[in-house]
């Protein structure tokens, strides 16, 4: 397993860390993604911390509250042999004050997460998403004191816009309040929107991306094929509204490319597709998820090797976007506003 820094900071983190979205299946929407229970967990616990994976990525509202709970039992005697991340801000409960990044939730919410997984401390914990309601003030004050109390390590934040993230980085420098050294975003070979203002962002800010959903929701398997109908049982199949947006024919352009550089290269469409997003600048970790075991071992595969530059290329070409104003303006200014991704 490859480690990197996260961000601008002295923390390294694995190329892949795992997600536990898969644990608990508790309503409608989590259950379409996993329902794995504490024995399946400690196996698949039990896979990456031998692989050298030692990140695990877990928030309050999953599976509400059952995946953090079923992580911590997972973990169980090996503390202090792995990272854990977590993230609180959406609703995590019934009361006027059970939502946002008030002083008053993320506290709560820490102290609720710390109960969960059965642990003293908190290696990375971030913002689930941007409250315009609360003062950036109030919240990183509130991040402050919970770093001095021992109780968090590192913040992040997550599903921030660039003016959410430079704001808060800007405050943070100026009233010495913590820097989030990492941003849970977006980004896969379907939506390269995260390359547009938030990668030169993190590249110049010095924040590490923690990529989430790095095949688009199971778009880029490899199980979705042109001609072909959606696999029966998948959650693709079973609830299609989930995840981005994805131009069908742009999909299929892509998913033709991932096959080409798969056969050359011998590996999956899966593992392609994620090394892919390893090669990208600011990309610190990768947000892996498995149902499985059998999953979980073939994402592991993503690591240990390289595309070429040119099998980079014809992936990039395939999966091309037309992006929005003012990008399109100033990709006409190369010579002075170089993109990040051709400038690496």
């Amino acid at each position: 397993m490859e480690y990197r820094y996260l961000g601008g900071s002295g923390f390294k983190v694995p190329a892949l860390s795992f997600g536990t979205a898969t644990f608990g299946g508790k309503g409608e929407f989590f259950g379409a993604w996993g329902n794995s229970n504490v024995i399946e967990a400690k196996r698949l616990v039990d896979v990456c911390v031998d692989a050298g994976l030692n990140l695990f990525d877990t928030a309050d509202v999953y599976s509400s509250g059952a995946a953090e709970e079923i992580l911590g039992e997972a973990l169980k005697g090996r503390r202090d042999q792995v990272l854990i991340s977590t993230k609180a801000t959406f609703r995590s409960g019934e009361g006027p004050n059970d939502v946002g990044s008030s002083r008053f939730h993320l506290i709560k919410s820490c102290e609720q997460a710390l109960k969960r997984l059965k642990t003293d401390y908190i290696d990375l914990f971030q913002l689930h998403g941007f409250d315009a309601k609360t003062p950036i003030e109030e919240t990183l004050s509130a991040l402050d004191d919970l770093i001095r109390a021992g109780k968090i390590r590192y913040v992040g934040c997550s599903n921030f816009s660039g003016w959410h993230l430079m704001k808060s980085l800007a405050i943070a420098d100026k009233y010495n309040l913590p820097r989030y050294v990492a941003h849970q975003a977006y980004y896969s070979l379907a939506n390269r929107e995260y390359e547009w203002e938030l990668m030169p962002l993190g590249l110049d800010q010095t924040v590490g991306a923690m990529v989430w959903s790095p095949l688009a929701s199971g778009r880029l398997t490899g199980k979705i094929r042109r001609g072909h109908p959606l696999p029966e049982g998948t959650r693709r199949q079973t609830r299609p509204e989930d995840g981005p947006f994805v131009d069908t024919d742009h999909l299929y352009s892509i998913v033709d490319a991932l096959d080409d550089v798969a056969g050359d290269t011998g590996k999956t469409v899966t593992q392609v597709a994620l090394n892919w997003l390893l090669q990208r600048p600011t990309v610190s970790s990768i947000i892996i998820g498995a149902r499985d075991e059998e999953q979980l071992k073939q994402n592991l595969g993503a690591v240990g090797w390289s595309l070429t530059k040119e099998q980079v290329a014809v992936l990039d070409k395939a999966s091309a976007q037309t992006p929005v104003y003012p990008y399109w303006h100033q990709a006409g200014f190369d010579e002075r506003n170089p993109s990040p991704v051709a400038a690496a």
